[in-house]
């Protein structure tokens, strides 16, 4: 997710240096690099995960891979002979009383995201509104985006996904409210630094807790439904703040988003703090480690 980042930042860059010489459609063209660059390359290289492999029952594809690559096949991955049907997955999220975790990690994500894409689209507008002239903060947005991934991947290795990104959203509660409040300039960016450093890597780690708590066979359809479900709220974050703008109520954004924070914590909290993968019908569960 650094990595995810970083990709945005450099996008950012490329724009500032094409888009005026050479217009907005050389963006676009550079655009397509990794689908001809590194798509080919992940397809070739990039090998398929061994427990999913056996989850599936292909053990002798496993097997070579594991030869290839010099490891030995995980221990406890037995096969299941679950169908690859991609309605058995989505509907495995919703039997065995799954449902009430499922629904409550895509509400995290929808209120993450929508904090992720408000946030950073109406941030500087706001802060201008209160009287702040911030300037180009380039370099700064980069230490942010970075560094808070490598941060929140560390502590949740210690202290587990879902912990860290309850206290993270609760931490961006309090700043974004703060942002709300004229300090000087100094502690302002100081503020605008830790909510962002929590902001950013607390919708991370949303999707680190679903990944750990999910079976070998389902974990890329939690995943990618809790993502896909956080992407209404990437819609619904920057057109709030466009209304609160448009109505003279950008005062308001600060509470807004405040609260949405408050809620995305509320909803991982729900969820449990636990840091074992709870795996219903794949055997008892077992402490893993957190994705970072």
């Amino acid at each position: 997710m650094t990595a995810h980042q970083a990709g945005g930042i450099l996008a950012a860059l490329l724009g500032l240096w094409l888009v005026e010489p050479f217009g907005w459609r050389s963006a676009f063209w550079v655009g397509l690099a990794p689908l001809v660059v590194a798509v080919p390359l992940v397809a070739m290289y990039l090998p398929e995960s061994l427990g999913f492999l056996l989850a599936r029952e292909r053990t002798d594809e496993a097997r070579r891979l594991a030869d290839r690559y010099g490891v030995e096949l995980p221990a406890g991955e037995p096969a299941t002979g679950i169908s690859p049907d991609r309605r058995h997955a989505l509907f495995a999220l919703f039997r065995d009383g799954q449902w009430r975790k499922t629904l409550l990690f895509w509400c995290a994500s929808f209120g993450g995201l929508l904090l992720v894409y408000g946030v950073s689209t109406w941030l500087p507008t706001m802060m201008r509104g209160q009287g702040y002239e911030l300037g180009s903060a380039l370099a700064f947005l980069i230490v942010i985006n970075l560094v808070g991934m490598l941060v929140a991947g560390r502590i949740a290795d210690g202290f587990g996904a879902a912990r860290v990104a309850a206290v993270w959203f609760g931490c961006t509660a309090v700043g974004i409210y703060l942002l709300g409040i004229h300090m000087p300039l100094a502690l302002t960016y100081i503020v605008v630094f830790l909510t962002g450093l929590w902001l950013f890597s607390a919708q991370t780690m949303v999707y680190a807790t679903v990944a750990g708590r999910s079976t070998t066979e389902n974990r890329a359809t939690a995943v990618g439904w809790t993502s896909g479900m956080g992407r209404f709220g990437a819609v619904f974050g920057p057109w709030l703040g466009g209304r609160l703008v448009a109505n003279e109520a950008q005062d308001w954004g600060f509470t807004v988003f405040a609260a949405t924070a408050l809620f995305a914590a509320v909803m991982i909290g729900l969820t449990g703090l636990r840091t074992v993968r709870s795996t219903p019908r794949s055997g008892p569960a077992r402490p893993v480690s957190t994705p970072g």
